[in-house]
């Protein structure tokens, strides 16, 4: 896919990358899917910048055409999504005709079910450098061919994923796809990260929490949760007595929140009245320093009720005395 950015605007980009951390990723996902008794097939293509979608197309939905859904302004001309647009098109005939390829491999029609993904992009460094590129394809559940790290040989499993790698080595397809990918591939990565600078060059530090809940087993569970983060490059891991701790350990992947932020937790397992012995450790870019955290035990809440109670009845019996001794100096006098 080609982009308009100007000299200028990457540029621009590029000072503002090089006082930033991290890389950032650029990947396309494509689906082709056939239908029985269905003439046209349905292909669907989404875009993103690292976990943040900015460009989406289905060519079964009632408005035809690519369509901007990134979450910040978009700056491109009507001019440059008809393009993307008919770039798509030729793209869904790439698909068909690789899935006709397949089939005939296999002695299938296109009337069935069948399936063709794939998967494409490339990863910059701070500064703007190009790191690595990507591609893969996969045929339903059986062949897959993908571009190998060096970006000039291919990797495939399955009889036709063979026979399509034999033919894109005899035309030479990796020296294309390499030079799409270090070239269109990373001018449309910075030209989106230029557009969509204040959400995705932003740092949120985390938000983190110390939970405790006894098991069925009478061990207590700690878990120690990331909220509210982004990027998504964090690390959290429990240590007890000051030493990495690794058995017991239950690690999940990092997930969108949902509101363009992330999440992550870890949880290990500690014997009762030992929860003091361990600490969770916290790194994430947007953090000063690393974090280091303990599960603390609820302080006791100071019983409200008896206190005002005993206040209560202390205030009456006061009264009671100076209402009895007010009527014994009357009954004196």
């Amino acid at each position: 896919m080609k982009t308009l950015a100007s000299q200028a605007l990457l540029l621009l980009l590029l000072v503002t990358l090089a006082l930033t951390k991290g890389s950032y990723r650029l990947s396309h996902f494509q689906t082709l899917l056939t239908w029985p008794s269905l003439v046209e097939s349905q292909f669907i293509s989404a875009s993103y910048v690292n976990d943040t979608q900015f460009m989406g197309f289905n060519s079964w939905a009632k408005g035809f055409g690519v369509e901007h859904r990134a979450p910040w302004v978009d700056q491109q001309e009507p001019e440059y999504w008809v393009r993307e647009t008919l770039s798509l098109l030729q793209e869904k005939k790439f698909f068909r005709q690789v899935m006709k390829k397949v089939l005939r491999i296999y002695n299938q029609s296109m009337s069935g079910y069948h399936t063709i993904q794939r998967r494409y992009g490339c990863v910059v460094l701070p500064g703007g450098y190009f790191s690595r590129g990507f591609y893969e394809l996969t045929f339903g559940d059986q062949d897959y061919i993908a571009l190998n790290e060096d970006l000039r040989t291919w990797t495939s499993a399955g009889k036709a994923a063979k026979r399509i790698r034999q033919e894109w080595e005899k035309i030479g397809f990796a020296e294309e796809v390499k030079n799409s990918l270090k070239d269109e591939c990373v001018q449309l990565l910075l030209a989106q990260l230029a557009y969509g600078e204040e959400i995705l060059l932003r740092t949120d530090s985390p938000k983190i929490l110390v939970t405790h809940k006894v098991r069925t087993d009478r061990n207590i569970t700690l878990r120690c949760l990331a909220l509210n983060f982004y990027p998504a490059e964090i690390t959290l891991t429990w240590q007890r007595d000051g030493s990495n701790q690794t058995l017991d350990i239950e690690l999940v992947e990092t997930r969108p929140a949902g509101d363009g932020s992330f999440q992550k937790w870890a949880a290990v397992v500690v014997p009762s009245g030992e929860e003091q012995r361990y600490t969770c450790h916290v790194y994430h870019e947007g953090l000063p320093e690393p974090l280091t955290l303990r599960w603390e035990p609820p302080q006791p809440s100071v019983p409200i009720m008896p206190i005002v109670t005993g206040l209560v009845l202390g205030a009456v019996l006061i009264g009671a005395v100076v209402t009895f001794l007010m009527w014994k100096r009357r009954t004196k006098g």
